[in-house]
């Protein structure tokens, strides 16, 4: 397939690009429409020329002066742009307080400086970094699936681990069939698009959330896994680390994300070196092993005896076999991180998943075959790698380093789930089928908050299961097979779709992909059900309907926020009535046009000072009509303010309220609620007065009505709460 499907599916699907933009999307033709029609009415708003100071600074003829606070952000911040736009500086992101400058310090310290959105095009990674950052999961899971297949074949004695061979076949013809599907994936979808987004473009939300939910599942159990098989490895040289277990693999989790949060470029660089260590070990163990093995003329070597617990039948060949299955979990880290490639993205990521395709066989049969061939079985006192290693490398440090590398990719595994998970949210949010805030890039372009919500998720399950791998693995393939399942039954319909030149045999490897993963789930999800598979089989559903639940409030806020629909009688989002159709008496906030807009400014006074005359001159300098509302807790005490406020001159009418409670929110709350009852079209505007305090510690000596206000007034349509700071003078 060549750039001409790739172009074809860029062209249906603009604005899919993973981009710093992506939080901001553009309005629709009928939206801009509406758009339009709605500033054609607008009356009676001054001109720009109005403005009482320069708003693009540059007419200033010296540089601003920090004020008392030091808060005050010199001009130079600023840069002028395109007319009409400043450009923010780097400095302008510090924040003002000494607190605020230490932390964000430290963050560069540890994260580096912030990078422009513009260097989004050079955050992304060639073929040869891309490799070890997106294929370290799939590469490490041969350190473990090897044995967690021989471990359940073992169970029928050691005469029934010669099935290992078959089995490794079936498995690598699995393993291209899968592969070879999700290289089409990368092609029909260059923008990136993982089992998520092809089932849910072809399938529907339902599927296409089930798959995400399997693979949200899998991402999180590969960090907590890796890093516990890591862990594993390395209390296993150290025996006294083992009381470290919990500990040091949340340390390691931390490591991961702040590693993550450099960037992708930034993580690639650190995790590079590891992944080739781990690929040029095993190539060596192989080459060496298969050298002395061919000595003696291939002639496997006799097993020790091991006496049978489980009879040999079919359902424990199945579950060895989904067993061995794990060693595919990361397979699809490519097609989801398409973006992250340098240019051409589609080819090279296409290219960098041939190449894990091809090392996964190679290493996952190469092993299975060398330890066949060495006699070895699978025991508690050490892995069946570090046995392998211990054969073929009996003297010399060759052992230590292959156990070395062993430990630094079983705990870099994880960072394909860190590579994987944060951009799964990133096309769930940008859906509405998860918060928003997962399509924000963080400073250094990174997806912060995917990030650590996975770093979060992993280290809850790792501290729950206490680090041990053998009771996270049965979790493992039902989430990723589920997805893979999903996905290339999805592939199948999309080419069905298309018919263009070829598709009968693009649709065959997609369908033979499915057929071969659905059986993987359906094996796993029976064989390891009371294994541990049920908790998976329970949280898939759940995270769909909490993915709906979320969906359901955006569609809500969409329409409540969405412009009107144009004249035609074509709908845009919402079933809103036309712009300008608007009655001067309707609702405050259906209000689109100046002239609609009636004011009612309301001052709550509880004593007459500097905080409240200046509320009140705030008021009645914007020129609408102005209410000064006091809540008194007697007869007595409100005719005492009646004076004084008939001192001040009574500029402003004055409505008291006796609360013979002592109450003050409620009263005032139920009193605002019912002005707007009784003229809906008119909207309140509640003005605050609100001490700005200096030091944390004076909080406690103060009340904070204006809080517990603002917090009760929310709530309530057609009312805006605007505070007025006043600080105190020193």
């Amino acid at each position: 397939m060549g750039r001409r499907d790739s172009g074809g599916d860029e062209e249906r699907t603009p604005g899919m690009a993973v981009t710093p933009s992506a939080e901001f999307p553009p309005l629709s033709e009928d939206e801009l429409g509406a758009l339009r029609r709605i500033g054609e009415q607008w009356r009676d708003v001054r001109a720009a020329a109005d403005l009482p100071i320069d708003p693009a600074l540059r007419r200033h003829p010296t540089e601003p002066a920090a004020g008392r606070f030091g808060r005050l952000a010199p001009i130079e911040m600023f840069q002028v742009g395109d007319p009409g736009e400043l450009v923010a500086t780097e400095p302008a992101n510090v924040p003002g307080t000494r607190a605020g400058r230490e932390l964000t310090r430290l963050r560069r310290a540890l994260f580096g400086p912030p990078l422009s959105s513009a260097a989004v095009l050079y955050e992304r990674m060639r073929k040869l970094v891309a490799l070890p950052v997106l294929s370290s999961d799939l590469l490490s899971s041969v350190a473990y699936g090897p044995e967690a297949m021989l471990a359940v074949l073992v169970l029928a004695g050691a005469g029934a681990l010669g099935l290992s061979l078959p089995l490794a076949a079936v498995l690598a013809l699995l393993m291209v069939a899968v592969g070879l599907s999700y290289r089409q994936t990368v092609v029909a979808y260059p923008h990136g698009a993982g089992s998520y987004v092809v089932a849910t473009d072809n399938l529907g939300a339902r599927p296409g959330l089930a798959a995400a939910a399997g693979l949200m599942v899998d991402y999180v159990l590969t960090v907590a896994v890796s890093v516990a098989a890591g862990v594993h490895a390395v209390t296993s040289a150290l025996p006294g680390m083992s009381r470290f277990t919990v500990p040091l693999g949340v340390l390691i989790i931390t490591v991961l994300l702040a590693g993550n949060l450099r960037g992708v470029r930034a993580a690639g660089n650190l995790f590079v070196w590891p992944t080739y260590a781990f690929v040029v070990a095993l190539l060596l163990l192989l080459v060496v092993g298969y050298v002395r093995a061919a000595e003696r003329g291939f002639a496997p070597v006799a097993p020790p005896p091991v006496p049978a617990a489980e009879g040999l039948g079919v359902l424990l060949v199945l579950r060895a076999f989904a067993s061995g299955a794990v060693s595919m979990t990361g397979i699809e880290a490519v097609s989801n991180a398409v973006p992250a490639f340098k240019p051409p993205e589609w080819r090279n990521a296409r290219t960098t998943l041939s190449w894990m395709i091809a090392i996964l066989v190679l290493f996952f049969v190469g092993l299975t075959v060398l330890i066949h061939l060495s006699g070895l079985v699978p025991t508690t006192q050490a892995t069946l790698l570090s046995q392998l290693a211990r054969v073929t490398f009996p003297t010399g440090p060759w052992f230590g380093l292959v156990q070395a590398a062993t430990a630094l990719i079983l705990l870099l595994a994880a960072n394909t789930a860190f590579a994987g998970f944060p951009r799964l949210l990133f096309f769930m949010a940008r859906a509405g089928h998860a918060p928003r805030r997962f399509l924000h890039m963080g400073d250094r372009l990174a997806f912060s908050d995917g990030l650590i919500a996975l770093a979060v998720a992993a280290g809850l399950v790792f501290v729950a299961f206490r680090g041990h791998t053998e009771a996270l693995i049965p979790l493992y393939a039902v989430g990723v097979f589920l997805a893979f399942t999903l996905s290339q039954t999805g592939m199948v319909v999309h080419w069905r779709r298309r018919r263009d030149g070829g598709w009968r045999r693009r649709a065959a490897v997609n369908a033979v992909g499915a057929t071969l993963s659905g059986l993987v789930l359906v094996t796993a999800a029976l064989t390891k059900f009371t294994e541990g598979a049920w908790v998976v089989v329970i949280a898939v559903p759940l995270l769909v309907l909490l993915s709906l639940a979320i969906h359901r409030h955006y569609r809500t806020l969409d329409r409540s926020l969405a412009l009107a629909p144009s004249p035609n009688g074509k709908r845009a989002l919402t079933p809103a009535p036309l712009p300008g159709a608007i009655e001067p008496g309707a609702p405050a906030e259906a209000q689109e046009l100046p002239q609609q807009v009636r004011h009612l400014v309301v001052v709550p006074v509880a004593r007459l000072n500097r905080a409240s005359l200046r509320a009140l001159a705030y008021a009645a300098s914007l020129g609408q009509p102005t209410l000064a509302v006091h809540i008194a807790p007697e007869d007595a005490e409100s005719d005492r303010f009646r004076e004084q406020w008939r001192a001040w001159g009574d500029h402003v009418r004055l409505e008291t309220i006796v609360s013979p409670y002592r109450a003050v929110i409620g009263p005032l709350a139920h009193y605002l609620e019912a002005l707007h009852v009784s003229r809906p079209d008119v909207l309140l505007t509640v003005i605050v007065p609100e001490v700005v305090l200096r030091s944390r510690w004076h909080r406690p000596l103060h009340n904070r009505v204006e809080q517990r206000l603002r917090r009760a007034l929310r709530p309530l349509p057609g009312v805006v709460v605007t505070n007025l700071p006043v600080h105190l003078s020193e």
